[in-house]
Formats: structure tokens, C-alpha cells, sequence
């Protein structure tokens, strides 16, 4: 494993011409439906750099979307996968079982809020462990309805395109969706009609009015939310509206899930960003950040919960491969090790502390949210009106790119750049990386 210089360098354009002749490759045979936000092709990463095959070595603020937070070849992961590339890469744990399975759910149950017996499934995919979690649910209350809210994300596999809020790329041409999925307000603060101090009771009262009134809660077999919202727009649900929803859902015999897939294990500088409120869900799904950049999953939740469908009935080819479990196992030691919760809260001190004297200078920035390494700012035409402005957020994005940052856009009214760096990162790249974005900004 070599360390790759933890500095910035741009030797050519970016995009650079061995990158542009890869692209040319892949048109002719990777499908066009796969969009790339930068495509530069990727060499080696580590730490906060991604270098590319032309040489350049740019500042990661995406992780990958948030997955690699112990950096992109972080030495426990290195270590334990590899380990278990030598030993066996599969066996199905439906046909023959092995250890690191059991390792992981055991470290789940540890580390996931509440004190009550757990259990876990483990799967490939985020939308996978969604899709999973709506399963349990129905087989626990033996009822059919499930309840998303706006902006939400959950996934692009067609029962959780049906959870997921927003049309355009996720759910465009695909339908017809899964029936049974009713949709309710979130608290927004930044764009509650009230006001920010009155959003979190507001919206918890309008989504209960409507869960209520629409479907009847004897009928509701979860509530699914992100704790918070992340291709929505990094939106933070108001104080109070969570522990409103879970109060009702407990009250009503539905299974709470607390879908962390994106704001889990130390993103938010917290080992789930449900805890922020003391929210204790039924049942917790989480992916990405899990296990170094390895593709797997997890449904973890109360034990009476997690042991409703009948056996058989969880499963898949790969969930759970033995290779993933290993590089999970190594994630959390170095989450441990490192206190990558201190490191999450640390990078979120430095870049608030910028973002806001930036917002003082440029009225474009209306709002500046999130926890953590899970930071977001959400650009505006005018202040006043709060008009989305989705144009500002792509100038940005490109010419932080140019520059040799790499950063995300998102919200549902694409007008949102998102900062998912790496917990690694080393300061002097995260602010370096600031200085670019505060460069963009003046030249916008």
C-alpha cells in the first residue's frame, strides 16, 4: 500500500487527455444511463486526495458519496480484506456460514442506539437494506402502507424509487412504482413558511394530520426517514420533529426506521445522527460509510422485529460476503482507534467557521446546515424571495473541479453543494480545499 502525497497538484486540464481517452472507451461501452459527476479516472486515492491517471491530485470533498470516511485505502481495511481474499472470497451464508457475518452484527448491535436485544441482516446495497427494512416492517405488523416524507432519498431499486421523493434522474420513465407508499411534509426549517423556530411541532402535526387522516395509522407498517435528509439537500428536520414522529409511531404499533445510509458510523460526529435528539429507532439501516468502500449493508433493529419473516425469507447471493464483513471490521477499528467522531465534529468547527464568513460576503448563500463532515450550503438568486438558484451551484461545482476540488451538488431543487470529506482529511487540505471554493465565489 503506498502513501499518496496528502497535496493538491494539477499538471494538466481537468479532465486530462489520458482521462479523455478513457472517456471515449467508456461511450462506446458503458451505458449511457451511468452519469459521472468528474470525469476524471481515477489511479489511486487515500487519506483526502483522489489522484488521477493523468497525474493530478485533487481534494476529495464527496467520499465517494460519504463511503469512504476512513479514506479510500485505509490501512485496517487493506489489512483484513486482503486477509480474507487468501482465506476464501465466498460462500453464500445461506449455504455454509462463516465468522466475519456474526462479527459484524455483533458490532451493529454494540454500537447502534438503544439498549434493547438486537439483531442484523446483512445485505449489498443501501436500497437493498431499505427494501429489506419495509419487508420486516410488513411481516412484523402484518400491514401494507409504508410513510416517506418530501425531499427523502431511499434508493433507485423500484420499490424504493417509490420511497424516494424526487423525479429527475431517480425515478424519470421508470414507473409504474410500488403501490402502498404515502408521502408527507418534513420539517424544513430554512424553507418553513413560519419561520425555523416554529417548523419542527408545524410539520410533525401536518404529517401526522395526514398519516391520520389519509391511511389511518392502524394501517401503517413503517415510517422511514433520514435523520438527515441527504440527496434531498443535507436537510437537518427542525428540532422536536423527530422525536414527535417516533412518538406517534410507537404510540400506533408502526416500525420506526432511521434510514442512517448516508448520515451513519461518524459522518455527523456521531456514531448515527439519530442520537442527536435521543432518537432510539426500531429499526436502522445503514450502508456507505460501513465498511471502507466495500459494498455492503445492514438492517439492524429490536430482535422481536428483526425475527418476524419467516426462515428463508431474508437473504440474497452476496449479502453479507466475507470480504465486505472484513473491510466493515476494519472500518470500525479505525473508526475507534482514530475517534473519527472527534475528527467528524472537528472538520464541521473549521468549516462552518468558513462557510459563514464566506455567507457574510456573498448573499448567494442563503443557508448553511448539516452536522459533522456532512456540511451543506444551499444557494439562493435573492435572499429574500429564498429562489432556488441550481445555476450558481453547477458554476461552483465546476469551478471548484477546475481547480482540483472535487465537490457534489444535490437537493431536490439541485441548488445545494455538499461536503462529504474524507474524516482523515488532514486540516491544511481541508482548508485549502475552503480557500478554493472562497475563490470560486468571488469569481462567481
Amino acid at each position: 500500500m503506498t502513501a499518496i502525497p496528502q497535496e493538491r497538484r494539477v499538471v494538466t486540464a481537468i479532465p486530462g487527455p489520458k482521462s479523455i481517452e478513457l472517456q471515449a472507451r467508456r461511450t462506446a461501452t458503458v451505458a449511457g444511463g451511468v452519469g459521472s459527476v468528474l470525469p476524471v479516472f481515477t489511479a489511486r486515492a487515500g487519506g483526502g486526495i483522489i489522484e488521477d491517471v493523468d497525474g493530478n491530485r485533487l481534494i476529495d470533498f464527496g467520499s465517494g458519496i460519504a463511503v469512504t470516511s476512513v479514506g479510500a485505502s485505509a490501512e485496517a481495511v487493506v489489512r483484513r480484506a486482503s486477509a480474507q481474499l487468501q482465506d476464501f472470497t465466498h460462500t453464500c451464508f445461506m449455504v455454509t456460514p462463516y465468522e466475519g457475518y456474526v462479527e459484524v452484527c455483533e458490532a451493529l448491535a454494540e454500537l447502534t442506539p438503544g439498549d434493547h436485544a438486537k439483531k442484523s441482516a446483512l445485505f449489498n446495497s443501501g436500497a437493498e437494506a431499505v427494501e429489506n427494512a419495509v419487508k420486516i416492517a410488513r411481516a412484523h405488523t402484518k400491514r401494507q402502507a409504508v410513510v416517506v416524507f418530501d425531499h427523502g432519498y431511499h434508493g433507485r431499486t423500484n420499490l424504493t424509487m417509490a420511497l424516494t421523493a424526487k423525479n429527475m434522474p431517480y425515478k424519470h420513465g421508470f414507473g409504474p412504482f410500488a403501490p402502498e407508499v404515502y408521502r408527507v411534509p418534513v420539517a424544513y426549517g430554512y424553507r418553513w413558511p413560519t419561520g425555523p423556530e416554529n417548523c419542527g411541532p408545524e410539520a410533525a402535526a401536518q404529517a401526522i394530520d395526514q398519516i391520520t387522516k389519509q391511511i389511518g395509522p392502524e394501517n401503517v407498517a413503517a415510517i422511514i426517514i433520514e435523520p438527515v435528509l441527504g440527496e434531498g439537500g443535507f436537510i437537518e428536520p427542525a428540532k422536536g420533529f423527530l422525536p414527535a414522529i417516533v412518538k406517534f409511531a410507537n404510540d400506533n404499533g408502526i416500525v420506526f426506521v432511521a434510514d442512517e445510509i448516508q448520515s451513519g458510523f461518524c459522518r455527523t460526529g456521531q456514531w448515527f445522527a439519530c442520537e442527536d435528539e435521543g432518537v432510539v429507532p426500531d429499526l436502522i439501516t445503514t450502508a456507505k460509510g460501513i465498511a471502507g468502500g466495500l459494498p455492503l449493508a445492514a438492517v439492524t433493529g429490536r430482535a422481536e422485529i428483526m425475527d418476524a419473516p419467516h426462515a428463508g425469507g431474508l437473504g440474497g447471493t452476496y449479502g453479507g460476503n466475507p470480504v465486505a464483513c472484513a473491510g466493515a471490521l476494519g472500518s470500525i477499528e479505525t473508526m475507534k482507534e482514530q475517534d473519527l467522531n472527534g475528527r467528524a465534529k472537528r472538520i464541521e468547527e473549521v468549516m462552518k467557521g468558513r462557510l459563514t464568513a464566506m455567507q457574510e460576503k456573498y448573499d448567494v448563500i442563503g443557508d448553511i446546515r448539516g452536522r459533522g463532515a456532512m456540511i451543506a450550503i444551499e444557494l439562493v438568486k435573492d435572499p429574500a424571495t429564498k429562489e432556488p438558484d441550481a445555476a450558481a451551484a453547477g458554476a461552483l461545482a465546476k469551478a471548484c473541479h477546475a481547480e482540483g476540488l472535487l465537490v457534489l451538488t444535490c437537493g431536490t431543487y439541485g441548488n445545494v453543494l455538499r461536503f462529504l470529506p474524507p474524516l482523515v482529511i488532514g486540516e491544511d487540505l481541508l482548508n485549502e480545499g475552503l480557500d478554493i471554493l472562497e475563490q470560486a465565489f468571488a469569481r462567481l
